[in-house]
């Protein structure tokens, strides 16, 4: 029996966890607090802050971890490419983590030694770079630490006024022990979406069906899959540029790539998960044969997958938590679960705050059904779950 341990232990690795007991893996979840959503349902747990290299290297002389599935960016990745020489897998490679972790790596990866059209961008340590950034790139911009996740400490800077606080909320919510800022172009886009690729050992890159979603401060809020605004040509330059990426980070396994489709219909690279990506919980609706986290699975065991296709058309909305609490919030599951066709997953989050997400709502429909009138009915089935409006108001 492989034994897997998981680095991070939220939502997405709750559902990894799930797919790779189904198949009789034994796992081990690790988090830096307790009973984090797939401590839950994994075989082991450890608590431990993955950014400290020695607390790190010893869960990994505990376990004897067979594979290594990193789902979070704050992790000491220095550490991944010693575990590869012990003859431990880390997926997708070390490389690839080492790469995405950072929005420095992956976007010079990417822009300056792979010619993937990306967004204009700048590097900045101090204020005084980061002002010297923001007039090299102009208003209006985006400002990200180089290394966070769900859209913590970014922020649209509109004018020379708001530089600071965005500079400040860069430099405090940034993950990991990097203090550094991105400083990028606003690209004028019609739509974004993500497409979940698949590297295989023994099979070609394989391409899931395109996620659209919506975003309000970095983070996701509602997802549909197959997005269907995207022409196809600009939906072969996309696959074209997300083999190209994956192909040079290495390894095998899920990943999700992020793109801008220009109101010219022009195709920029955004950013880019070596894991089950946010935008992707909507694969559990049944919207493909296969949802990303069994794709994911079946990559790194070197399974084989047959295909990817589209069933239905799904839908997905997030729970975001209205208030603070240091225990598990009451959800009304029987009045969101009345409609058919909709599913409630929560994560099981022990603690919440606001804005926090706490589980998703999905919704299907046949082939050809109205999208607009499912993602209606999957923001609905949120708000029913806790009674409330849990989208934040701009």
């Amino acid at each position: 029996m492989k034994r897997i341990m998981l680095l991070g232990s939220g939502e997405l690795g709750k559902e990894f966890t799930i797919a790779a007991k189904r198949a009789g893996l034994y796992v081990i979840a690790c988090d830096r607090y307790d009973n984090a959503p797939a401590m839950q349902v994994a075989d082991e747990r450890d608590i431990f802050s993955m950014l400290d290299g020695k607390a790190l290297k010893a869960a990994v002389k505990k376990h004897h971890p067979d594979i290594i599935v990193p789902e979070i960016e704050a992790i000491r990745t220095e550490c991944l490419f010693d575990f590869e020489k012990q003859g431990i897998q880390v997926v997708p490679s070390a490389r690839a983590v080492n790469y995405t972790m950072n929005r420095r790596a992956i976007r010079d990866l990417a822009a300056h030694e792979l010619g993937v059209r990306t967004a204009k961008y700048v590097y900045a340590k101090t204020y005084e770079e980061f002002k010297t950034g923001a007039e090299e790139i102009g208003f209006p911009c985006v400002v990200k630490p180089l290394m966070s996740s769900s859209g913590h400490g970014q922020s649209y800077v509109h004018n020379e006024e708001e530089l600071e606080t965005a500079y400040k909320d860069a430099m405090e919510e940034g993950r990991g022990d990097i203090r550094e800022v991105i400083i990028e172009e606003l690209i004028d886009f019609q739509l974004e979406f993500v497409l979940l690729t698949v590297t295989q050992k023994n099979g070609p890159t394989l391409f899931c069906p395109p996620i659209e979603d919506i975003q309000k401060g970095g983070d996701y809020r509602e997802s549909w899959q197959p997005a269907i605004d995207i022409p196809e040509e600009a939906l072969q330059k996309a696959r074209h540029m997300a083999d190209k990426v994956t192909a040079a980070l290495t390894g095998y396994g899920i990943w999700g790539v992020e793109f801008f489709l220009t109101k010219q219909g022009e195709v920029v690279f955004s950013e880019l998960s070596p894991r089950p990506h946010d935008t992707g919980m909507v694969t559990l609706s049944h919207s493909t044969n296969l949802s990303e986290f069994e794709l994911h699975l079946r990559a790194i065991m070197g399974w084989p997958i047959p295909a990817i296709h589209l069933e239905h058309i799904g839908c997905s909305a997030v729970i975001l938590s209205p208030v603070e609490s240091k225990k598990p919030l009451d959800y009304h599951l029987t009045d969101a679960l009345k409609s058919d066709r909709t599913r409630i997953r929560i994560f099981g989050k022990p603690e919440a705050h606001v804005g926090r997400r706490m589980g998703v709502a999905l919704c299907y429909g046949d082939l050809g059904d109205d999208m607009s009138a499912l993602r209606k009915k999957a923001k609905h089935a949120a708000q029913t779950v806790l009674g409330t409006d849990p989208y934040m108001k701009k």
